[in-house]
């Protein structure tokens, strides 16, 4: 099983400037090849508190000082994108890391690049499938023919660069809505499932519902990769990680509930999040590792796990968090699913 890390750019206390944070951010991904990471995705968001609206940038910079780690996005939003500038942006990715991008592709769990890239939001689903399909024609076909309804036809064009892989991978990223993992599988895309709250076990039918539909449309199962992304924060010993974490993370999740009308964050819920079959990777080395195995199985085996850190604002915790990852987990990780 590969691990990873997912990050938004966040710096949710201001506690240091833009151009700084994105210097200490690279500094992350350095690290994180440097001990032996499998991944490092970077989100997309329109909104203050995250620095991330520019992600084959930021993973531009990075790739220039990484060897191994393969780079990525967590999520591109393709909805309101062009598919062919994320083509073209990623494919030079894929050239300046020498075979190393990925596109995780998904709708985004804000909703600020509808109205400031002029989409209407009633248009959702129906913008991401149609966007979905002419990425996947575009990564297949250097010469493209293709007719939609939000988008000016491309009739006999040809989309460069090329990446240095043969098949970028493109992953779909997914919530908990059925038609979202149905259409992964019938795509025989992989599958990276953001499981931020609730107990993982919960989310087996719906991975079950997309091996059945990539089966169906005739994928093998090798090729229906499941990977989960979830909050997590790695420290020496389970104490000095909660004791972290837990005011950070407090603070990121009441801002963002009170823009959706959530409740506040409670130690006690947080607590059960935490617990062993709650979503949540905020521990010490070696439950984590059994907790990474118990999400394995109850979601029938998974590929990938990228933690989603950026609660924690401070570079040198998160740096040692990296540290004790590549040194504590990854090992023993690897080659199980």
């Amino acid at each position: 099983m590969e691990i990873g890390i997912d990050s938004f750019a966040a710096s949710p206390n201001n506690s240091v400037n833009g151009s700084k944070s994105l210097r200490q951010l690279i500094e992350r991904i350095e690290l994180a090849d440097q001990a032996g990471l499998s991944y490092f995705g970077i989100g997309e968001h329109h909104r203050k508190d995250f620095l991330d609206s520019a992600p084959s940038m930021i993973l531009a910079s990075a790739a220039a000082r990484t060897k191994n780690i393969r780079l990525g996005s967590a999520v591109t939003v393709l909805s309101a994108s062009d598919p062919v500038r994320v083509f073209q942006n990623y494919a030079t990715l894929d050239l300046l890391s020498n075979g190393r991008a990925e596109i995780v592709a998904g709708r985004g769990s804000f909703t600020d690049a509808f109205p400031l890239f002029g989409f209407n939001l009633n248009d959702y689903n129906d913008l991401f499938e149609e966007k979905l399909n002419l990425l996947l024609e575009i990564r297949d076909n250097e010469v493209v023919n293709w007719v939609g309804k939000f988008r000016p036809a491309l009739m006999n064009q040809s989309i460069y660069p090329r990446p240095q892989q043969k098949k970028m991978p493109i992953w779909v990223g997914v919530g908990g809505t059925p038609s979202s993992f149905e259409r992964a599988g019938k795509l025989g895309l992989p599958l990276m499932v953001a499981i931020i709250g609730g107990e993982t076990h919960r989310f087996r039918p719906l991975v079950d519902l997309y091996k059945e539909a990539g089966r169906k449309a005739g994928f093998d199962e090798s090729e229906l990769k499941v990977g989960m992304h979830s909050v997590g924060y790695i420290g020496k010993t389970r104490q000095e990680a909660v004791s972290s974490f837990y005011p950070s993370y407090k603070e990121m999740f009441d801002k963002i509930g009170r823009e959706r009308g959530f409740p506040p964050v409670s130690r006690a819920g947080f607590d059960a999040q935490n617990g062993l079959t709650g979503a949540l990777l905020v521990g010490e080395p070696s439950e984590i590792v059994d907790k990474i195995l118990r999400h394995s199985e109850a979601l029938g085996g998974i590929d990938r796990i990228t933690l989603q850190m950026d609660a924690i604002s401070n570079h040198e915790t998160l740096m040692k968090s990296i540290e004790l990852i590549g040194a504590e987990i990854a090992p023993k990780l690897n080659g199980k699913n």
